[in-house]
């Protein structure tokens, strides 16, 4: 969505900018790129913006990131820092090759730190908070912000094999991160106690769900490129080395339909993939944009997370738990201190390919009622990414001090 008269050029030092427009401006230091699969990031980002101007950061890149990620081509399409609606705007921060090495992450840090001050800068108005979900890159201080947010979304010392980075620079530099926060805020309660552990005192706001794009998934249009028989399991969301194939091929070998929706990294499994997906009875989409979902949801009648255990599964919260329960849809899933935290008889757990298959078999037979799924709906409500952006604003608010900290660097 693009704001009105900037379809054409979109560029701040093209158009002026009312500075009072952009007062009490929050700066999002995102986890990920606005063009990828919209996930808390950009939802955060969104709901910020109805109550609070946004400026939405992209993770630095390098043109040679590129190459590996041609997906990302379209953030450096256009002016680095440009309208997406109003009291919305995003900065794709273009550094040098390899940004997240030893040695370079500093370099990165202060080129990133200095992109932000510019687009600070040209907005105008004064920023209340930088919010940075960047383990690596301690950027506080470059906005002048009141408020300093680490936004801890994952266990990444635990997951560092899995990012393909190095775990003990990770825990350094985010260390570094959070040493230079104000606040706080984790994404799950097992990342919550682990800086608890480290003396901090973090704000939970785990993610949640847009309630609104699944309210009416019943009525959505159906995709064409599936036909698969009812009754149908579906997993949406990506498939690599956090997933456990065998309870997805378990799932198979009952019979029922199972329907993939998302990308799959090509180094995971690829024979043992390729086999599944070759079933009759199973049928893989692939990556779906956001949009599209509410169609592929439509076709399912239990909702998967079939994760495997491991240390950075375990600190991770799954977006797809709350969307299935916003399709009014029944879900199974491994046990995840996350999926506790929620506390429901809604989400049923099981442990094992057998157990898994036995619970998706049950559910599958089960009726859809719609006192059932009034009841999931109303659930998923309670966490919408509304209520999620309403918490962060009371928690930089409840923090907010009147003297400015110092820059930070590093």
């Amino acid at each position: 969505m693009v704001a009105a008269g900037l379809e054409a050029a979109g560029d701040l030092d093209v158009i002026k900018v009312d500075p009072r427009s952009w007062d009490g401006l929050v700066v999002l230091c995102a986890a990920n790129s606005y063009d990828s699969i919209k996930v808390a990031d950009q939802h955060i980002a969104e709901q910020l913006s109805k109550v609070t101007p946004v400026l939405y950061v992209d993770p630095p890149l390098s043109r040679l990131t590129l190459v590996k990620n041609p997906q990302l081509a379209q953030a450096l399409t256009g002016p680095r820092l440009r309208l997406l609606a109003p009291g919305l705007a995003r900065l794709t921060p273009v550094v040098q090759p390899f940004p997240s090495r030893p040695g370079i992450a500093t370099l990165t840090t202060a080129l990133t730190a200095r992109h932000i001050q510019r687009a600070a800068s040209k907005l105008g108005g004064r920023v209340q908070a930088l919010i940075c979900a960047w383990p690596l890159y301690p950027v506080f201080g470059s906005s002048g912000e009141q408020v300093r947010v680490y936004w801890a979304q994952d266990d990444f010392v635990g997951g560092a094999a899995l990012l393909g980075m190095n775990a003990r620079q990770l825990d350094a530099r985010e260390r570094k991160v959070a040493a230079a926060a104000d606040l706080i805020i984790a994404a799950n309660p097992v990342v919550a106690d682990t800086w608890r552990g480290r003396g901090r005192d973090p704000v939970v706001i785990p993610y949640g769900v847009d309630v609104a794009s699944y309210s009416e998934v019943d009525q959505a249009p159906l995709p064409q490129d599936v036909s698969l028989r009812g009754p149908v399991a579906g997993v949406v969301g990506q498939i690599n080395d956090r997933t456990d194939l065998s309870l997805l091929e378990a799932v198979a070998d009952r019979g029922l339909s199972l329907l993939l929706v998302g990308p799959v990294n090509p180094a995971f499994a690829p024979e043992r993939f390729g086999a599944l997906r070759q079933r009759d009875n199973v049928c893989w989409v692939g990556p779906q944009p956001f949009e599209a979902l509410p169609g592929f949801l439509r076709l399912m009648d239990v909702g998967l997370v079939p994760y495997r255990d491991s240390q950075f599964n375990r600190s991770s919260f799954p977006l797809k738990t709350l969307e299935y329960l916003a399709a009014g849809r029944a879900v199974v899933t491994t046990d995840l201190p996350a999926i506790r935290w929620l506390n429901t008889g809604l989400i049923s757990v099981a442990t094992g390919p057998t157990a898994f298959a036995d619970l998706v078999s049950r559910l599958a037979a089960e009726p859809r009622t719609h006192a059932l799924m009034a009841r999931r709906q109303a659930f998923a409500a309670e966490h919408s990414w509304a209520r999620r952006a309403a918490d962060i604003s009371a928690a930089i608010a409840a923090t907010k001090t009147e003297t400015p900290t110092a820059p930070v660097r590093g």
